[in-house]
Order: structure tokens, then sequence, then C-alpha cells
């Protein structure tokens, strides 16, 4: 195990009730597919391979499965294609909260391109607002639910696009509004981050925050430009920074300069290991890069990255981890304090959620374990006498 605190490892309960952090999480990637189903009979959208909800969530799953970063993009013509209204898009980030907070995710930054919705007439303001109000309308259901979740927007800009310094500019007007950054996403090859260096500098002359894709279908190329040349504050995936740490055959590690610069300026890396076992930047879950980058101590966050693709959540990709690597409460906590430490809410609020929901959450649950084994203890004296 990689914890040394007593604490047990979690079963799958546990796991979906321990207070979790997501920072990388598309809209458009995480709708129901039953929602799906609905919007695309609702716009008149008729290009769905399938429409009974089980089998288009069957058919999402095995199209993401390719093990290209490129044709698992293209699932995402569907999902959009049915987000081009405004009572669509608060429905789906209505629902998207919901689903959070269900799975015990007390604080998410949800990412999408407002770019992508204006097929059916909407203003980019527009989109916005929409997803916005149906962030709010999720959390306060989830609130009369017993559940408790703040969500944050990205707004993205296509890197294949020439947007970016809009969607940047748009992004901080509604900074105090539920948006709290920005992101470049889509295919890595061809489109570097440095082509949206404008919309980086002027984002950096505001004080504001970004992330940027990068290290996920490329590699250290891209991590070192979005680091060096564009200055992003998280990187999105980030997980080729595994090719920069040579592991000998004695057990020791030794770090390049560009993972030792990572690491030492807590770098957050926004890791999703199911989706990067679909795109083909992770063989298995043992062998995800997580695992030693959580070893090195590098701020390695755990995400979800699309999860009607993925066919995943937060718990189940803690799960994957925790059969993996032998994780325990203490591990899954350090990476939810990682992802808080990481958010692009003031600082303040982010040591609120740590100190006040987080620590105690994971308190609790620890203390169900030394419950249980003291009630193991003593059903087993009895039992001797």
């Amino acid at each position: 195990m990689t914890s040394q605190s007593t604490a047990n490892t979690p079963v799958a309960d546990q796991i979906r009730r321990a207070p979790k952090v997501l920072l990388h999480d598309h809209l458009d990637g995480g709708l129901r597919p039953g929602t799906v189903v609905d919007l695309a009979r609702e716009g008149g959208y008729t290009q769905l391979p399938e429409t009974e909800p089980d089998k288009l969530a069957l058919w999402f799953r095995e199209a993401a499965d390719s093990g290209s970063l490129e044709r698992y993009l293209e699932t995402f013509s569907h999902t959009v294609g049915v987000l081009q209204t405004r009572d669509a898009l608060v429905r789906v980030a209505a629902e998207c909260a919901e689903d959070l907070a269900a799975d015990g995710v007390v604080y998410a930054e949800v990412r999408y391109a407002p770019e992508q919705h204006l097929e059916g007439g909407l203003a980019l303001e527009e989109v916005v607002e929409a997803v916005n109000e149906g962030f709010r309308q999720g959390e306060r259901r989830a609130r009369q639910d017993g559940r408790r979740i703040r969500v944050g927007a990205l707004l993205t800009a296509m890197r294949h696009a020439a947007r970016s310094l809009e969607i940047a500019e748009l992004a901080n007007r509604y900074r105090d509004l539920g948006v709290v950054g920005f992101d470049i996403a889509g295919a890595e090859a061809g489109y570097p981050p440095t082509r949206h260096l404008d919309a980086f500098e002027y984002l950096k002359r505001e004080n504001n925050h970004f992330t940027i894709h990068a290290g996920e279908a490329f590699g250290l190329p891209s991590i070192w430009q979005a680091l060096q040349w564009c200055g992003a504050d998280r990187l999105g995936h980030g997980v080729r920074i595994i090719d920069d740490i040579q592991v000998r055959d004695d057990g020791t590690v030794e770090l390049g300069r560009l993972a030792s610069y990572v690491r030492d300026k807590r770098i957050p890396l926004e890791l999703c290991p199911s989706s990067n076992l679909q795109t083909g930047a992770a063989t298995s879950y043992a062998e995800h890069p997580v695992g030693l980058l959580r070893r090195l101590h590098f701020r390695a966050t755990v995400n979800t990255d699309n999860r009607l693709m993925s066919h995943t959540s937060m718990s189940q990709e803690f799960e994957h981890l925790v059969d993996a690597f032998g994780y325990t409460l203490d591990d899954m906590q350090w990476f939810s304090v990682n992802a808080m430490k990481s958010a692009f809410i003031p600082f303040d609020e982010r040591l609120a959620m740590i100190n006040d929901v987080i620590k105690p959450g994971y308190a609790e649950l620890k203390s169900e374990w030394l419950f249980r084994q003291t009630a193991s203890t003593s059903r087993s004296a009895t039992s001797e006498e």
C-alpha cells in the first residue's frame, strides 16, 4: 500500500460516500444516455446510431474504446448535436451537477466549448448563461436530496479553430458569475498550444486562470509549450510527463529537467485513468503512470474526463486505482486535497473546503473502520470464551 496509515482499503460504498474533487470533466462527455435520446427526439436530431438508452450507452463505450484520441473525439458529434438549444443546455448542466453530487463529488470544474453550441441560433453569452443556470439548478436539487456540491465552469476553446481569444474574453467577462477559468481542447497533433498565445497572454494580463490539454496524445513538447510558452496553471491530462522519468532496474528513479520542474513547481496533473486507457496513453490501470507519479509526490489528481464515453464516475475511477495499487482512504484523501488545492476558486474557499468538508469526511469514513475492528475483536474474544 502507498499509505503508511492503518486505515483499511475502502469498499465501494465508502469510495462513493468519500468527498471527492473533480477538475477535468467535459459537459458534452457526461450526458445520461436517456437524455441524449430525449433531446434528439425533441430537437429533431436523427443521426444517433441507437435510439434505445442502454444500446446507445454501449455504442458510446465501444466507439470510444478504439485506442485513438481522434476516434474518441468523434463520439462528441452526437452529444454536441443535441446540445444546441437553451433548454437542452440547462437540462444537461443540471443533471451533471446532480449526478456528480450523487457520486460524492463536493467540488467540480466542468468544461465545455461555447463555440460548439451555436447551430441553433444561440449567442456565446446565451450558451454560458444557460449552462450556469443549469449548474445552479443542479446544486439546488442536490441540496434538496441532502447532498452538497459546488460546480464551476471552464470555458474551452477548440485548438483547431481560431476563436480562442474571443472565448478567453468571454471567460473573463463571466469570471464572477460561475465561470472559474479557461481551457483549450481537441486533437493535440498538429495544433500546438502556442497557436493560441494571444489568448493566454490576455488571460495572464487579466490575472485569470487557465488549464491546457497537453501531454495526452502528444508528449513532452506539448507539456513544455503549455508551461513555458503559454504559462498554464494546470495540465489537462499531462500523463506523458512519465516520458521524462527513468526508472532503473534497481528501482531508483531519475527525473528529467521537465519532470523535475513540474514536480518542484507543484503543477497539477489532471489525470484521467479510464480515458487514458481508451486513447492509448496507458495500457492498463496497474501500469498507469498515476502509481509512479503518486509515489514521487507529483501534484497528481484523479478525474473522469468523459463519463459517458468511458462509462465511468469518480467512484469507479478510484475503485480501479484501489484495485490496482492497494490505495487506502488516506490515498484518496491525498488525491482529493491535491485537487482542491489546485482548483480555480479563491484560496480561502479552497481552504474551507479542505478543512471543513474533505478532511472531516474522510475522518468519519476512517472511524467506521476503527469501530468495525473493535466489533470484530469483541466477537473474536467472545467466541474464544
